[in-house]
């Protein structure tokens, strides 16, 4: 675990396709590729990945950014990624009061030193005060921690899918379903 000092973080979130520069997309698609090779659930399940693979997911991601239906909330430090999150909400009014979190990762140089849990103090404030949201849900791969950490924070399991995600033959993970309420 890292521990050394860490500079002031910046925390920021950004809700429209015009606001992501050439260089943000850069760095939310390294920081995809280095969580990912590092064994990161963040969404493709089977490293390696590069460019070619992140890149247009980065693209996908950033072209369906909109102020009432999805942001991007992200963590740097000297101007610098340190970690990034998507949150998103479907307006159809019988779910519009919840939201669902993707893609929560950071820098693995700058894990243990409390970004993620800043990211996610972070979005907790927007989806409240900003997106008028009720609640946060989200998917974990079981097996990794990631359970423990968003406990620490205030989530609750309330289900599970057994044995949902296959990451090889024989290595089968629980897909944990996650909520945050009251918000």
């Amino acid at each position: 675990m890292n521990s050394g000092p860490l500079c002031p973080l910046h925390l920021r979130q950004i809700t429209a396709p015009d606001d992501v520069t050439a260089e943000l997309r850069q760095a939310l698609t390294a920081c995809w590729i280095e969580v990912t090779n590092a064994g990161g659930a963040a969404g493709f399940p089977f490293p390696p990945i590069d460019a070619g693979q992140a890149a247009p997911a980065v693209d996908s991601l950033v072209a369906g950014l909109a102020r009432e239906t999805s942001r991007l909330v992200i963590a740097s430090i000297d101007g610098d990624l340190a970690g990034w999150l998507n949150v998103r909400r479907d307006p159809f009014e019988l779910i519009a009061h919840w939201g669902t979190l993707h893609h929560v990762q950071t820098r693995t140089s700058l894990r243990g030193r409390g970004i993620g849990a800043a990211l996610m103090h972070h979005v907790r404030e927007i989806a409240r005060d900003e997106m008028g949201l009720e609640q946060l849900h989200l998917a974990a791969r079981g097996g990794v921690g990631l359970e423990d950490f968003y406990g620490r924070l205030g989530w609750k399991e309330i289900g599970r899918w057994p044995g949902a995600l296959r990451l090889a033959p024989g290595d089968d993970r629980d897909e944990v379903l996650m909520m945050l309420a009251p918000l």
